[in-house]
């Protein structure tokens, strides 16, 4: 099973091999869609849950990200004539004050290896411009992180301007001050501590 392969790098963070591995099954007329949801999302899933048993860590995952990434690239340019329809799309940054992105660009990469279509606006990013972001990109998703305290309160403007713009973009916060007591405060939809956390809520709250 050569979609097994890709799978394998993936888990296994081989980088350097992952776009040989995805173009030999491209040029072998492997169905892009079984390449990329039985390759390189079903290898970020296992990822996932190997990090919530506590066998893998934040830099592995970020490894295993990269690795994925690396493949997404090789059948990006496919993906529109395949099957494999983009889940929903997900407007994603640091907020304003914060120049964090460690856990904002693992986020994004394992939500982009989940199928969604990712609008990452970096860093230190104003309440507005995730609202225009959401309004330009029709986003079925913002998602937000913070690492400093100090700048917690910037979720709660940005979660207040887009609701009361009337979108129906749910907002989802993350970070590592940040708590679902804070989410439940500020009337966000939702809230996760780690990625793979993310994804799973990303995926109940935009279904497929």
């Amino acid at each position: 099973m050569p979609v097994q392969d890709i799978y394998k790098a993936v888990i296994d963070f081989k980088d350097s091999e992952i776009a040989n591995l995805v173009q030999a099954e491209v040029d072998a007329g492997t169905d892009v869609s079984s390449i990329l949801n039985d390759g390189l999302i079903g290898a970020m899933d296992e990822v996932g849950k190997l990090f919530g048993e506590g066998r893998l860590f934040v830099p592995e995952m970020l490894m295993a990200a990269q690795t994925m990434k690396a493949g997404l690239e090789i059948i990006r340019p496919l993906l529109g004539g395949a099957d494999a329809k983009p889940r929903g799309t997900v407007v994603i940054g640091t907020v304003k004050g914060d120049l964090h992105d460690i856990g904002k660009n693992l986020v994004a990469m394992m939500l982009e290896g989940a199928g969604f279509t990712i609008v990452d606006l970096g860093v230190d990013v104003e309440p507005q411009a995730f609202l225009d972001a959401a309004k330009e990109n029709e986003a079925q998703l913002i998602a937000m992180s913070a690492l400093l305290t100090t700048t917690m309160p910037a979720m709660e403007e940005c979660v207040k301007i887009v609701k009361e713009a009337g979108l129906d973009t749910k907002l989802v916060i993350g970070g590592a001050p940040v708590t679902q007591a804070y989410a439940d405060k500020i009337n966000a939809d939702g809230y996760s501590a780690d990625a793979p956390g993310a994804v799973s809520l990303a995926r109940k709250i935009v279904p497929s």
